[in-house]
């Protein structure tokens, strides 16, 4: 066997910041003025040099101090992790993530960043880890059997711990088949959490799919199946599914895929949709699918879009494909960013159902960028029969006003909605609105540095709710 030699890049930087805000704890009727000081050291470690290997480790531990009428000190640990390995060449692989961060822990309390104001901030903190086989039986077809070990952690219990064990199993079409296209697939996925309440949770689902490609711009594709559920619910959680839909691809650049189908919560739609010029990228994704808090935050927070450079070829990552917080591979430029869903920490098995649009272009010295989203969780358990719901539309554009300066703005509008059976009191609609300006220069290599205003308002239907903020932020950040 080859030698496959592995090296390791590590990259070290040191960030700071001074923010100054008029309303730190976000409050209707007692604003108070608030001194933030933050320090982050960070390091990403990131493996290169090896087909066969491929991890990149991020680290940051923030330091902050609060002065004002609420003095506070706070350290805040984030991680973002990713790794896979071809253990065995062509045959046996294994994946593994991740992460830490400070989550939103409600919708109706204080939206700020835990550095500005934490009381509605915890960490949380998620891994996985995944090894699986994948074996050709020459060109009639390819099968994968994939183990997934997970779990969800949150702090002070403001949800449920969970871990989770899932089994996958799959056979699909070769390269003998051309026009025509089939699989077969089986999954399983059970949930342990420490909540009584919430309960463990049981997901099976088997389906056969097949497709067909009517020419080379046009194809329809179709499946049915049937799923076996355990979890607290009002309803039915078993039953037979079924899905048609067809996909249209004219050129290299433009793919539009949409289907509707049938399961046992109700009426189901998928779509994808990109196109892409020389200038703009346009990308749109709808999905519906049963989950939990613990699935669901993979699939949540703001997304960077990445083109890379792989040997010569250009390699995208589009539409929220990559999640993580660091580029995907070493020579990579940042085109734009997918919004993040607006989400909060609660307990409960729901169906999520995931809209997500935007487009971003650019010409000369200016780059615009607009997206919008939409995400509604309609919970099954039978004391949460209800459904929260989050939108909202993102404007942003960015003015190269010098080769290293460069001018920053942006607009967001988001609509929270939580009815009484969530909320606890009355049915509460929040709309959240903030503009922000600022300027960012690169006095070297390795030091850059930026001076950001943000203005943010809450209007809400309910007493005392509506605030507004001011906060003018100083940051620094230098690498060696």
């Amino acid at each position: 066997m080859p030698v496959h030699a592995i090296d390791w890049r590590l990259e070290r930087s040191v960030g700071a910041s001074t923010s100054f805000t008029d309303n730190a704890n976000q409050s209707a009727t007692d604003p108070e003025n608030a001194l933030i000081l933050s320090v982050t050291p960070r390091f990403m470690l990131r493996s290169e040099g090896s087909r066969r290997v491929q991890a990149t480790l991020q680290y940051g531990l923030t330091g902050v101090t609060r002065f004002g009428e609420d003095d506070s000190n706070d350290f805040y640990h984030n991680l973002s992790a990713v790794g896979k390995a071809e253990l065995v060449e062509d045959f046996l692989f294994i994946d593994g993530s991740a992460r830490i961060s400070q989550e939103l822990i409600s919708l109706l309390g204080s939206p700020a960043d835990a550095e500005i104001n934490d009381s509605n901030r915890a960490t949380v903190g998620t891994y996985s880890f995944s090894p699986y086989i994948q074996q050709r039986l020459g060109t009639f077809a390819q099968v994968q059997a994939r183990y997934t070990h997970s779990g969800a952690i949150f702090e002070n219990d403001v949800a449920s711990n969970a871990v989770s064990n899932a089994f996958s199993a799959s056979l699909n079409s070769g390269t003998r088949f051309t026009d025509l296209s089939w699989g077969l697939n089986y999954s399983i996925r059970e949930v342990n959490n420490r909540d009584e309440l919430v309960g463990d949770s049981t997901f099976e689902r088997v389906t056969a799919s097949a497709g067909y490609a009517l020419n080379r711009k046009f194809r329809v594709f179709g499946t049915v199946g049937q799923e076996w559920n355990d979890f607290l619910s009002a309803s039915e959680t078993d039953g037979s599914s079924w899905s048609v839909g067809a996909g249209w691809a004219p050129t290299r650049r433009t793919s539009l895929e949409a289907s509707v189908g049938e399961r046992f919560f109700d009426t189901t739609y998928s779509a994808t949709a990109r196109h892409r010029t020389r200038t703009s990228n346009w990308n749109l994704s709808y999905a519906e699918d049963i989950s939990d808090i613990s699935q669901f935050l993979g699939t949540a927070g703001m997304r960077t879009d990445y083109t890379c450079n792989v040997d010569g070829a250009l390699v995208e990552y589009l539409n929220g494909a990559w999640i993580y917080s660091f580029p995907p591979l070493g020579n990579c430029v940042e085109v734009g960013q997918t919004p993040g869903l607006v989400y909060d920490l609660r307990n409960g098995v729901f169906v999520s159902k995931t809209l997500r649009a935007g487009v971003s272009w650019g010409k000369g010295k200016l780059n615009y960028s607009l997206n919008v989203f939409d995400t509604r969780r309609d919970y099954q358990h039978p004391l949460l029969d209800s459904e929260d719901r989050s939108r909202g539309v993102i404007g942003a554009v960015n003015y190269r006003y010098a080769p290293k300066t460069n001018v920053i703005g942006s607009v967001g509008l988001t609509r929270n909605e939580v009815p009484a059976a969530l909320s606890g009191t009355t049915d509460r609609a929040d709309d959240l609105l903030t503009l922000s300006l600022g300027i960012n220069h690169q006095f070297a290599t390795d030091l850059s540095g930026a001076l950001t205003f943000r203005h943010i308002q809450r209007d809400s239907n309910v007493a005392d709710a509506d605030y507004e903020e001011n906060r003018l932020t100083a940051s620094v950040n230098m690498r060696f």
